[in-house]
């Protein structure tokens, strides 16, 4: 593997306080790899052996209720840690960490987590910055799933997707990633049957363009009021 840039992390919350050495001292212990998608690089309850850093693509974080459900909680853009079982005092994964598009991660031992948060400024903070924020998503969703009426629910998804990694098309804000119907009921926990049908009727109403794995919202004001976000 080629010898990775020290710039490549500069710029990212966990190391944007580090001198340029001590970034390539954290580079020297790290493994790239490339993941297809649809790949699982961890698995929900697995011994958690190595936490990530996501270069490029998009990760799906699915987790199973006690029933047995998949529930996608929420979506991993580049530049964020994933896999940080070790901030959660846990020695297993929580959920599943999917590919939704093809990506790239570098890993680390999961001995050396206690090393970089104890001698690297700002890399503790920065990760308990991000997991907190996670914690907070996935209890949004979980709240939104158990007490808003369906076509909020998956408005809300949708709006999250495009906020994350949404970019302008000529037909309005494109989400970057590959997303299947499928994939939003599992984010909002209703049936596939449903999803089609508002997709369908967004459609035809001029608020989204939805193809196999392609979905452009062309109507962002729209969908904020179907949501209930809005003011």
């Amino acid at each position: 593997m080629p010898k990775l840039d020290e710039s490549l992390l500069s710029d990212l919350p966990p190391f944007s306080l580090l001198e340029r050495s001590q970034i390539r001292e954290i580079l020297d212990h790290a493994v790239s790899r490339r993941y297809e998608e649809g790949t699982a690089i961890f698995r929900e309850g697995h011994d958690a052996d190595r936490f990530y850093l996501l270069l490029d693509g998009y990760l799906r974080v699915v987790r199973t209720t006690p029933g047995g459900d998949q529930i996608i909680v929420l979506h991993i853009s580049p530049g964020q840690l994933f896999g940080i079982a070790p901030a959660l005092q846990r020695d297993t994964y929580p959920a599943t960490s999917i590919a939704a598009a093809e990506s790239i991660a570098l890993s680390w031992p999961v001995s050396l987590w206690s090393d970089f948060t104890a001698n690297y400024p700002g890399f503790a903070t920065e990760s308990y910055k991000t997991l907190g924020q996670r914690l907070g998503q996935i209890q949004e969703t979980l709240t939104e799933m158990a007490t808003q009426a369906v076509e909020k629910r998956v408005a809300c998804a949708l709006l999250r997707m495009v906020n994350q990694s949404g970019r302008k098309t000529a037909e309005g804000i494109e989400i970057a990633f590959p997303i299947t119907r499928q994939n939003i009921s599992e984010m909002t926990g209703t049936t596939l049957h449903t999803v089609s049908r508002l997709l369908s009727g967004w459609q035809k109403d001029g608020i989204v363009q939805s193809t196999r794995k392609h979905i452009v919202v062309t109507d962002p004001h729209q969908l904020v009021l179907l949501s209930g976000m809005q003011g």
